[in-house]
This record gives structure tokens, C-alpha cells and sequence, in this order.
């Protein structure tokens, strides 16, 4: 029977209606992160550039250093790093807005004076504070306020990435593994989309790697796939394990300076026991490398240690490019040694380590369609399963939380880990 009452619910129409406004509002946000993504993705390649040009510019990272903890310092915040803007979307911590600048300058020192990191967690981290920001100014409630930080969470990772599938996706999945967050799905692929629109328009591409040749899917392809996922998630495991005990080793030093020029030091002494600067930066010339197969045999363990101690001692960045690197390294020797199409193995490494350091297997077989095309899915599809299965619940963000099925324990907060 019709309930009229329930027609003229003010409290329906009101949800409603903040509903629909805060659709609106994400375009919004989606415009503002596409732009500021956009903005930040060409300096962080300007940054990359001058240190290629100029690569004495390593000398001054311990410079760089002091800069980056000094404007913490003056801002007067403790960096959370990505864990807090996870944190701000399951719970209501605050997400201060000064996180945006901050992340974004010291990033971009990071690159220029040649530290070992990523960009996608300045893209996280910029693009929560936007929506953050925007939730606030538009006075809207907490849920919909942590919509609007998923939102500009994808239009940011959109922009920097070129990849929208997997921005969309992403935020919705990295939070709370194994319960996403559907109510957001739509703002977070408005935003997305309208991201990686403008990131276009503003002359910004996103990396192609060829795999080159696809095997036929017999038992021998699959089984030494299997095995490669097997490695990619251990490996993964051991990248996890590094950043955090570098971390633990270098917050020992209660002076953040003091951590930020031995860091910077002991960067400038393996760059010179190498030989080279392959391992400074994001890597992505090494990366392209590896599809080709003209990698060191230990060229993943050497990112894995630069990226750690420049993570570890206070510089800025992301782990996800890190990780990238890792995987299509250990791909790439993979493939040599058991002869293997060297640009699949590179793919199926690329993918499986991103998975391991995420806990994110949806978002890691969209990543590996959109980076490679369908050519290799139903590799990338095994590759993702069994690293998810191989790295357990390792993973780059301690405040992720972990849902469980109803036969198992309802949910463990990473935190206790």
C-alpha cells in the first residue's frame, strides 16, 4: 500500500537533496584537482628534467632536505602522509588543507634534487585536500564531505596517471579492502574523467609500454606466471617491510634536519657506489627498460633501497612508482632467465607488485588494462590473484582497514600490524 507519508518525508527529500548537491559539487572537484594535478604533474616532470640536465644537482639534496622539514616545521604539521586522508575517509579525523601545499613543494624538491620516489601519493594527498576543502566550504555533513575527499582522490591520481578507470576505482577500494565505498562511485568517476580531460588539454600523456609478443595460454605460460605473482608478492612484502623499518630507524633521530641530511648523504654515497642515477627519481627510463630487458640483475633491490631511505628519512613522494619499477625489474630478470617474452613478464610484474603494496586487486586489473590494453589481461587477471593471496595483508597504508567475510573476524584496522 502507498504510504503518502513517506512521499512528504522532509528527512527523505533533504538526503536527497544533499545528495544531488554534492554531485554537483564533485564536479567541481573533479575540475579544481584536474587542474591543480595537472599543474603539479608538470612541475614534478620539470623537476625530473633539471636534475636529468643537471645531474650534480644530486649533491644538493641534503639542501633539499632541510627546506622540506623546515616548511613542515613552519606550517606546524606532523606529516601523516597518505594514512591520513585514508584515516579522514573512515573515521572523522580532520584533513587540514595545508596538506595540499605542503605535499606538493616538498615533492618537488624531492624530485629535483634527485630523491627516490613516486608522485602518487602527493596525488592522494592533493587531491583529499581539495575535496576536503570544498566538503568544508559548501558546509556539507561528514559523509558526504568524505565523498567529496574520494572524489578529488580520483580526479588528482587521474590527472598524474592518465589512467581513469583505475583513479576511479582506486580510492573507493584502497580504503577499507574487501567493502568499497559504492555511494561514492559516481562523484569519484566524475572526477576522474574530468581529470584526466583536462590533464589531456594541458599537453600531459600518460606512459605507453609494449609488451611486445603474447604467448598462447598454456599450462607452462600460466604455471611460470603463477610463479612470477608468487615472487612480485613477496617481493612486495619486503618492499613494505623496508619503508616501514627505515621509517622506525630514522624517527629514532628526534631532529627531523638531522634525519633529512643523513638521508640525503647516504642517497649521494649509493648513487656514487653505483655508478649511475637509474635509481634516483621516479626510474621511469628504467621502467621502459625493462620491457626491452636491459635491467641489472639486481635492479629492483637497488630501488627498493634508494626509495626507502628517502621515504624513511623525511622526503616526499609516493611508493606506488617505486613499486612499478620493483615489479617490471623483477619481471624483466624473470623473463631472461626462464625465457619468457621479456614485455609480459615486465607487465605481469608491474601489475602483481602493484596489487601486493595496495591490497587492491580490482583497481590492479584495471591498471593492467589500461597501461597495456587487453592484449594480456588474463595474465595480469592470474597475476593479480595470487599476489593478492602470496602478500597477505602487507601493505604500503597502516591505517587500511581489512573487512572480512562473516565466517572470519569482522575487520582488523592495520594500525595493530
Amino acid at each position: 500500500m502507498l504510504n503518502l507519508h513517506s512521499l512528504f518525508d522532509l528527512s527523505v527529500f533533504k538526503r536527497h537533496s544533499a545528495f544531488i548537491y554534492s554531485i554537483l559539487i564533485s564536479f567541481v572537484v573533479g575540475i579544481l584537482s584536474g587542474l591543480i594535478g595537472g599543474v603539479f604533474a608538470h612541475l614534478v616532470n620539470w623537476a625530473s628534467s633539471m636534475h636529468q640536465s643537471y645531474p650534480w644537482l644530486i649533491y644538493l639534496l641534503p639542501l633539499g632536505g632541510i627546506v622540506i622539514a623546515l616548511i613542515y616545521q613552519i606550517a606546524r604539521h606532523t606529516d601523516g602522509g597518505t594514512d591520513l586522508v585514508l584515516s579522514s575517509i573512515h573515521s572523522d579525523i580532520h584533513l587540514p588543507v595545508k596538506i595540499g601545499p605542503l605535499i606538493f613543494i616538498s615533492t618537488v624538491i624531492t624530485h629535483l634534487f634527485g630523491g627516490s620516489a613516486g608522485r602518487e601519493g602527493a596525488a592522494l594527498q592533493l587531491g583529499g585536500s581539495i575535496g576536503s576543502a570544498l566538503g568544508k566550504f559548501f558546509h556539507l555533513d561528514e559523509e558526504h564531505k568524505k565523498t567529496l575527499i574520494l572524489a578529488g582522490m580520483s580526479g588528482c591520481f587521474s590527472a598524474l596517471f592518465g589512467t581513469p578507470l583505475t583513479a576511479a576505482i582506486f580510492p573507493l577500494e584502497v580504503g577499507r579492502v574487501g567493502q568499497m565505498q559504492y555511494a561514492g562511485i559516481l562523484p569519484c568517476v566524475i572526477s576522474a574523467i574530468l581529470g584526466h580531460l583536462i590533464a589531456t588539454s594541458m599537453h600531459l600523456s600518460e606512459a605507453v609500454y609494449v609488451i611486445g609478443s603474447i604467448p598462447e595460454m598454456d599450462f607452462r605460460t600460466i604455471g611460470l606466471v603463477a610463479i612470477l605473482a608468487i615472487l612480485a608478492g613477496l617481493v612486495s612484502s619486503v618492499f613494505v617491510i623496508s619503508l616501514k623499518s627505515t621509517h622506525h630507524f630514522f624517527e629514532r633521530m628526534e631532529n627531523p634536519y638531522i634525519r633529512t641530511i643523513i638521508g640525503g648523504v647516504c642517497i649521494i654515497a649509493l648513487t656514487l657506489l653505483v655508478g649511475n642515477q637509474d635509481y634516483n627519481g621516479a626510474g621511469s627510463r628504467m621502467i621502459s627498460l625493462a620491457f626491452v630487458g636491459q635491467v641489472p640483475i639486481y635492479a629492483f633491490l637497488m630501488k627498493m633501497i634508494f626509495t626507502s631511505i628517502t621515504l624513511g628519512s623525511g622526503y616526499k613522494g609516493g611508493e606506488i612508482i617505486p613499486a612499478l619499477f620493483i615489479g617490471a625489474t623483477l619481471g624483466s630478470v624473470f623473463g631472461t632467465f626462464v625465457q619468457m617474452p621479456i614485455g609480459l613478464c615486465a607487465a605481469v610484474g608491474m601489475v602483481a607488485m602493484f596489487c601486493g603494496v595496495t591490497n587492491c586487486p580490482i583497481a590492479s586489473v584495471l591498471i593492467g588494462i589500461e597501461l597495456f590494453d587487453f592484449q594480456a589481461a588474463i595474465f595480469l587477471m592470474i597475476a593479480v590473484a595470487v599476489s593478492y593471496v602470496v602478500s597477505g595483508y602487507f601493505g604500503l597504508y597502516k591505517t587500511q582497514q581489512i573487512v572480512f567475510s562473516k565466517y572470519a573476524h569482522n575487520q582488523i584496522d592495520r594500525n595493530t600490524k
